[in-house]
């Protein structure tokens, strides 16, 4: 897997032009929090509210014809979910649709007509109010705060505090870019796609890492040379790309499967993660990293030659503390 050799390039340079960047999609990422927090986004029945109502069918039915069916029948919005029994079907529409009983008998209406050689019976109605999906759109958050603390104190105890908050201003980076993506591009925002989500900081956590326990291994090699620290990090980038690139290309392959054969049910949790991943490989190179450069130029203001080389970053992990 040796694709281009040894190479030597200079990330940290393109530094200025990547947060520019990032700053513009992540504050779109902050529109989307705040139209998800205020429900002026596309939220699925999950936190909008709505209706389920799970169908039985006397034979095997396809989804793919379902959703025609309820296509023509004015419920194009309607979310399916076929179980393990072919027979089975579960009809989720968001409240705004309808109330629960005339919801159901146009749904009935629907289907005697559309399917008259194949009878059914209703397993089970369930009705999701605004209430419910106010408390899960709540716990959804908090779940995803969590997660990014929990990150921070990992990262913080492994290796040193300013580590983890490069680590955690990374993963918050890249979650607000997709919540961003998704929202320009009209996605539903369901339970899904947080855990799609939570999946991506998880990800997006081991790419940081890894370049981290290379700076961190590199310091303690070249200690005594005094790499400088915008040497130090560029080259340890370098050193771990090969593996980056890697891993990230095996993962879009698994989740481009997804894409194409995984459904419509799982098609926007594969989305979310194929851009999640490429945006985490993106902000593990030149994000995370360069925020330690900022964060040691802020002790040497007025120095031009630590502005450029981003100050020594002998001082961000104490020597006695790695293990070889």
């Amino acid at each position: 897997m040796d694709l281009w050799g040894d190479r030597h390039f200079d990330f940290l340079s393109k530094r200025k032009k990547t947060f520019t960047i990032s700053t513009i999609l992540v504050l779109i990422g902050l529109v989307a929090v705040v139209a998800i927090g205020t429900g002026r986004a596309n939220l699925g029945t999950d936190f909008s509210g709505g209706i389920a109502i799970q169908y039985r069918f006397e034979s095997p039915l396809k989804i793919e014809e379902v959703r025609k069916l309820l296509s023509k029948g004015g419920f194009g919005e309607a979310q399916l979910q076929q179980f393990s029994e072919p027979n089975k079907m579960l009809v989720r529409l968001k409240k705004a649709e309808g109330n629960l009983r005339a919801t159901s008998k146009s749904l009935g209406e629907i289907f005697t007509q559309g399917l008259p050689g194949n009878p059914f019976v209703v397993d089970s109605t369930t009705e999701v109010g605004p209430t419910v999906g106010k408390k899960l759109q709540t716990d959804a958050l908090k779940a995803i705060g969590v997660a990014l603390l929990g990150i921070l104190f990992y990262v913080a105890w492994r290796f040193e505090f300013r580590f983890g908050i490069a680590a955690v201003i990374a993963t918050f980076h890249d979650v607000l870019i997709v919540l961003g993506i998704l929202l320009i591009l009209d996605k539903e925002i369901t339970l899904l796609i947080v855990t799609g989500l939570l999946t991506l900081a998880g990800y997006s956590i081991n790419d940081s890492v890894v370049v981290f326990d290379r700076i961190r291994e590199n310091l303690h090699r070249e200690n005594k040379k005094k790499e400088e620290g915008y040497d130090l990090i560029n080259r340890s980038i370098n050193e771990v790309l090969r593996r980056t690139v890697v891993t990230s290309v095996t993962t879009l392959m698994a989740l481009a499967s997804l894409l194409v054969f995984g459904g419509e049910v799982l098609y926007d949790f594969a989305f979310t993660l194929f851009v999640g991943v490429l945006v985490g490989t993106y902000s593990s190179i030149f994000i995370a990293s360069p925020v330690l450069l900022f964060w040691e130029r802020d002790g040497k203001k007025g120095d031009k030659q630590s502005a450029k080389q981003g100050g020594g970053i002998s001082n961000a992990v104490k020597p006695s503390s790695v293990q070889p």
